[in-house]
């Protein structure tokens, strides 16, 4: 395949699939994607949430709740914008 037709396949991937990433993401961005995808799929999977909810010890809908609660800022607040001088 020449560079062009890989490069018209990433773009394609970047615009269908949100948590790719493009060139033009932030570090901070990148890894709230990352963690919000991995507690989503941490939410879905019953037997993920329940093995997570056996080392908390809390019942399963509690552990479930506070993953979601996580998934508004997975990695705190986003960083300021450096001012430019």
């Amino acid at each position: 395949m020449d560079k062009f037709g890989m490069h018209n396949q990433t773009e394609s991937m970047y615009a269908r699939y949100s948590g790719t990433g493009s060139a033009n993401i932030s570090k901070h961005q990148w890894i709230t994607h990352q963690h919000r995808d991995t507690l989503a799929h941490y939410v879905a999977d019953d037997s993920l949430a329940m093995l997570i909810s056996i080392a908390e010890g809390e019942s399963m809908a509690r552990t479930k709740l506070n993953m979601l609660q996580r998934m508004q800022q997975p990695c705190g607040p986003p960083p300021v914008p450096k001012a430019a001088d």
